[in-house]
């Protein structure tokens, strides 16, 4: 089934693309959640009137993308925790915890778009995957520390 997307979309395209989808996903998610709509003359027609403005929002997002990619790209996280033997933390880091830090440092970013496999479990440096924008990503350093004791 062909729908025209409202929404950019990071794993069908952006808006304005035309997609050939599932007709249980277009039915069922897309057009409910106000995604996405059904081809048709009218809506091919809208699509043509609109692309002006999609274009210009479409290069905003790309430059305010590049951006926040400049931003980030050489930065660095220190997190401290509390940590056991052998370098293992009580707990551990997530998403929500460098979206913390990261705020701190004056970027504000939603955890989601972290892209952290596991939580880290140990002290040490890690690079993690940053979703700036469509189909754009950098990397920051994270280094988890081992909290000073007052012993």
């Amino acid at each position: 089934m062909e729908v025209i997307l409202k929404k950019t979309i990071d794993t069908l395209g952006r808006e304005g693309d035309v997609v050939n989808v599932k007709p249980g996903y277009a039915r069922n998610y897309l057009i409910p959640q106000n995604m996405a709509s059904t081809v048709n003359k009218a809506a091919l027609a809208r699509l043509q009137r609109e692309q002006e403005t999609i274009e210009k929002r479409r290069a905003e997002e790309q430059k305010n993308a590049e951006k926040l990619a400049a931003q980030l790209e050489n930065m660095i996280v220190v997190i401290t925790r509390k940590v056991g033997r052998e370098g293992r933390l009580f707990g551990s880091v997530n998403t929500g915890d460098i979206a913390d830090q990261l705020e701190v440092q004056g970027v504000t970013l939603d955890r989601r778009s972290i892209m952290l496999a596991d939580p880290l479990k140990s002290t040490g440096e890690a690079k993690v995957t940053v979703k700036v924008g469509y189909q754009m990503s950098t990397e920051i350093t994270v280094q988890v520390a081992p909290e000073m004791s007052e012993a």
